[in-house]
């Protein structure tokens, strides 16, 4: 299996640091005396046939006064969508198919009607397709950690924080280089058969993001993407982990109290994961669950 379909159907659900943990999808605390900040690595889509909140994690909710994530995906209604795959996500001057390599391109028709995704950027089209299979399989954006507990979190009147808005990951992408959008788009066309999935079964990949027991694809996913598509690692992972990790350092200078931060957890993952840099920056850092 290439490295981008694993990258795709993982959604950031990496989680490496599985033996001697309990089962359950896995999380972190970085502690100063006055502070304490939790990160919990998430996976987007999700069937919604398990329960994956754990005791420990349903404390530290009740515990936080402040409750991070990604970006706010309940402001993504479709006409907000829509306007900003329009503005950053289409190239009206040049088809998507100008920019395929033939063979590359008739892989694509194989798989899609061209005609009607031509007028997207690569990295539009990349992550439309990426999402086919997880989704096809019965999970939902809907049903995923991310959009679950933001509802849980302002149900409880916790203060929500976003570290970027839809527009900053929209603005992203289309900040790529052509080069890095255009292998974006032909790794996820030459991926067909993903070893892991969301069907139900001992190797669904639900299945292992709830037992947190991807420590067998989790460093080399990593850096298989930093070594074959080093502009998109650069764009995806490293740099938002940097200005999240600048952000929790101010909140943790605040202090006190209990935050949680619930982003997707290829962003826990290696030498450039949350975990890691905060750790490097003098924080205790402890595997929790």
């Amino acid at each position: 299996m290439g490295w981008f379909r694993r990258v795709a159907l993982a959604a950031a659900a990496l989680l490496i640091f599985a033996s001697g943990a309990q089962a359950a999808p896995a999380m972190w605390r970085v502690s100063t005396p006055q502070s304490q900040i939790y990160l919990f690595g998430t996976l987007h889509a999700l069937s919604g046939k398990a329960e994956w909140r754990t005791p420990l994690y349903r404390r530290v909710l009740a515990q936080a006064h402040t409750v991070w994530f990604e970006a706010d995906l309940q402001s993504g209604d479709p006409d907000t969508i829509w306007r900003l795959v329009q503005r950053y996500g289409a190239d009206p001057d040049t088809p998507l198919s100008h920019k395929l390599a033939p063979a590359d391109l008739g892989a694509l028709a194989r798989q899609v009607d061209v005609a009607r995704i031509d007028h997207l950027r690569p990295w539009a089209a990349a992550l439309m397709l990426s999402m086919r299979p997880v989704l096809a399989r019965g999970a939902t954006v809907e049903k995923g950690a991310d959009l679950a507990m933001t509802r849980a979190a302002r149900a409880e009147a916790k203060r929500v924080r976003a570290f970027e808005t839809l527009e900053d990951q929209a603005r992203m992408f289309a900040g790529l280089p052509e080069g890095a959008e255009v292998r974006y788009l032909t790794d996820v066309i030459r991926e067909r058969r993903p070893h892991l999935s969301l069907s139900p079964g001992p190797g669904s990949l639900e299945r292992a993001w709830l037992a947190g027991d991807l420590a067998r694809l989790g460093p080399g996913l990593v850096g298989d993407l930093k070594r074959a598509n080093p502009g998109l690692y650069d764009a995806l992972l490293k740099r938002r982990n940097q200005a999240w990790a600048d952000a929790l350092t101010s909140e943790l200078a605040a202090g006190p109290g209990v935050e949680l931060v619930n982003v997707g957890a290829l962003h826990m993952v290696g030498e450039d994961g949350l975990p890691a840099l905060l750790r490097a920056r003098g924080f205790t850092v402890e595997r929790v669950q």
